[in-house]
């Protein structure tokens, strides 16, 4: 008998490991739906907060998730009321599924569901509906299967990822933005009971559409969670006085045109890291909405803000709103538009006179009527003024001391100027003329704020860039830091426009001809920013002017990014700080030094060292060729020698890197090279 009892028993272990491997073998062998969906495609600012979304394939909203930024609370309520030994059963509950049965047979209806969560993102998975027989049982041999290929917290972020919340609500993230404009990391005792009960019933409970339910299913969920001893009854309490959202929230939809060029660039990320500030980012597009309203209905706006020390776009506007209506062109990018930039390329002009020894802040320069050939400029108000500093000259705006000056350097010293700046100027002819000092080319305002930046980086380019971790190369020398600290010092004494506080910015406005663009562009220590106004059609805009229509907007901009302004830096050692009396005679008053009416045996040319030379050491013999003595040498636009005689002179470079060498002689001619020491 011990010996039957034996066998039998040994018999008996035998089947049941069999049929324990036959059910293991059918878990094993189920095959999994994907559980990685679309999701969509999200564009975030500097501290990871959404900038603009996107919707995928299907138009439904579905953000990742991690469970990590989920608030516990939330998790630690829905495992209450959903599935409470969700942390140990393996899928499936039987304890659950029985009472389901034996509530449903005793009462004739179903009283409660035995789904687990696991059941539930099987069903989520699949889409399999809830009713039917055969639908359980395949999401019961699914859960078991995911129980085994899955953590438990990976089967609550896909939980959270697919759950619907009515409408194309899909997922805890879309649904704490649709429904509270907030993310579903901090929530209320109210709020996450609401999150709890809306995916039961989708559609019969949202709340913007089936407000009353909505409500009555969160205090339901509170109800249960209080008799359960989840939730203390002042906490029921108090979370059954809080309102429930009767209105579905906006998704933000912020820097939009820059979120799209995101896109673009990166088709296939799902992510879009930008170094943008959402909440000056929304400042600056409710101050832009504001500066076009009521001024006609095709009139648009756009702003770059960047911080000149880092080179990183802070906030980017690239119209006065996509909704603005259609005669306004919202969708259209206007930080990229190429657009005539009017006055505002006049501050480089001077620095590169500055920097070439043509002129001081305190030179001389003569603003009356000339003639370039064919060309004859005019100041904007038709008016001279007869001798005036070139400070003040710039200072004015005036038209003809500018193009004397570019006259001097040579357009094509401009736009290499330009260039270095990361600038990518546009002609309409193949060689640039003396107009492109008052507008006559093509910039946009990206490539302005770049420009600007580089003056206030002395002299640096300064590469802006948008994306966070894009790696930016340095920048090239636009001016010398002394020309560059003089512009700067000049355009920060400018009256400010009315209103606005005093010893805020270096700034300049421009007007474009025709009236069809208005500019104004400024920095401090720290940041630099650019306004542009205008059609993006390019007609006019009747009486528009850089002055008045964009300068205030461009100081307001400043006002929002912060409560006080960062002081501009000391001028350099070296700088050249004397009254015209004081200045070298050939400084004293600017004369026309290209020498096209001289004899060729006269002109002032730079023997050595070439432009571009590279120097291994300190020591340079500079060497003339032609020209009147007696020459005065700069160095980085500080005197270096004056009164000299001999056409050999020994210089000693200030520092490695560039420097910008130059020579006039007594009639006023010039010649200079930029050379480099390693």
């Amino acid at each position: 008998m011990k010996r039957l009892g034996l066998f039998l028993l040994v018999a008996l272990l035998w089947s049941g490991a069999a049929l324990r491997d036959g059910f293991d073998a059918w878990v094993e062998a189920t095959v999994l739906p994907p559980v990685l969906a679309e999701t969509s495609v999200e564009v975030l600012d500097r501290e990871g907060r959404l900038l603009r979304g996107y919707t995928v394939e299907d138009g439904r909203w579905r953000f990742s998730v991690t469970l990590d930024e989920v608030d516990p609370r939330l998790t630690e309520m829905l495992i209450a009321y959903e599935d409470k030994r969700f942390w140990d059963h393996p899928g499936v509950d039987l304890l659950a599924m029985g009472r389901a049965v034996y509530q449903a047979l005793r009462h004739g209806r179903v009283i409660s569901g035995g789904s687990t969560l696991t059941m539930q993102v099987a069903r989520l998975l699949e889409d399999s509906g809830t009713g039917a027989l055969a639908g359980k049982a395949r999401q019961a041999r699914l859960a078991l299967a995911l129980e085994r290929r899955l953590t438990k917290r990976e089967i609550l972020t896909l939980y959270f990822t697919h759950a619907p919340y009515g409408g194309n609500l899909e997922g805890v993230r879309a649904a704490a933005l649709g429904y509270l404009g907030k993310e579903p990391g901090r929530l209320t005792t109210a709020e996450a009971a609401l999150l709890v009960a809306l995916p039961q019933s989708p559609e019969g409970r949202r709340p913007d559409k089936r407000h009353a339910r909505a409500v009555d299913a969160r205090d339901r969920v509170l109800a249960r969670l209080e008799r359960d001893g989840v939730l203390a009854p002042e906490a029921t309490l108090a979370a059954r006085r809080e309102a429930v959202p009767d209105s579905r929230k906006d998704f933000p939809v912020l820097a939009a045109h820059l979120a799209d060029r995101a896109r673009q660039e990166a088709p296939f990320a799902a992510v879009h890291d930008l170094t943008v500030d959402r909440d000056l980012q929304a400042r600056l597009e409710r101050l832009a909405a504001r500066a076009v309203r009521g001024r006609g209905a095709h009139l648009s706006i756009a702003m770059v803000v960047a911080d000149h020390a880092t080179g990183e776009v802070l906030a980017s506007v690239g119209s006065a709103g996509l909704t603005g209506g259609e005669s306004r062109d919202g969708f259209v990018d206007m930080t990229r538009a190429l657009r005539s930039p009017g006055s505002t390329l006049k501050p480089l002009v001077y620095a590169l006179a500055f920097d070439r020894g043509l002129a001081h802040p305190q030179t001389l320069i003569d603003d009356a009527p000339v003639r370039f050939g064919p060309y004859a400029p005019q100041n904007f108000d038709g008016a001279f003024r007869g001798e005036v500093t070139v400070e003040r000259a710039l200072q004015m705006s005036l038209n003809i001391p500018v193009v004397k000056l570019t006259e001097a350097l040579g357009p094509a010293h401009l736009m290499a100027a330009l260039r270095r700046s990361g600038a990518d100027p546009a002609l309409q002819g193949t060689a640039p003329g003396l107009a492109i000092a008052l507008g006559g080319l093509g910039l946009t305002l990206e490539d302005m704020v770049q420009l600007y930046a580089s003056l206030a980086q002395l002299g640096k380019a300064r590469p802006l860039h948008w994306r966070q971790g894009a790696a930016v190369a340095p920048g090239a020398d636009v001016t010398g830091e002394i020309a560059a600290w003089q512009v700067g010092d000049i355009l920060s004494h400018l009256a400010p426009p009315p209103g606005a506080p005093r010893d805020w910015l270096a700034y300049k406005t421009g007007t474009s001809y025709g009236h069809r663009d208005a500019w104004a562009l400024g920095f401090d220590g720290r940041h630099v920013a650019g306004v542009w106004m205008g059609r993006p059609d390019g007609t006019p805009v009747p009486g528009a002017f850089g002055g008045d229509l964009a300068a205030p907007v461009l100081f307001e901009a400043f006002q929002l990014l912060k409560t006080a302004p960062d002081h501009l830096p000391p001028p350099p050692p070296a700088t050249l700080m004397l009254r015209n009396a004081d200045l070298p005679q050939p400084l004293k008053r600017f004369r026309a030094r290209d020498g096209r009416f001289a004899s060729p045996g006269s002109v002032l040319e730079l023997a050595f060292p070439p432009d571009g030379a590279v120097m291994s050491g300190n020591q340079v013999t500079m060497k003339l060729r032609h020209g009147v003595p007696p020459f005065t040498v700069l160095v980085d636009g500080t005197p270096f020698i004056t009164g000299a005689r001999d056409r050999v002179l020994p210089i000693v470079l200030p520092s490695r890197g560039f420097s910008s060498l130059a020579v006039i002689d007594a009639q006023g001619q010039s010649a200079g090279a930029v050379v480099r020491r390693e």
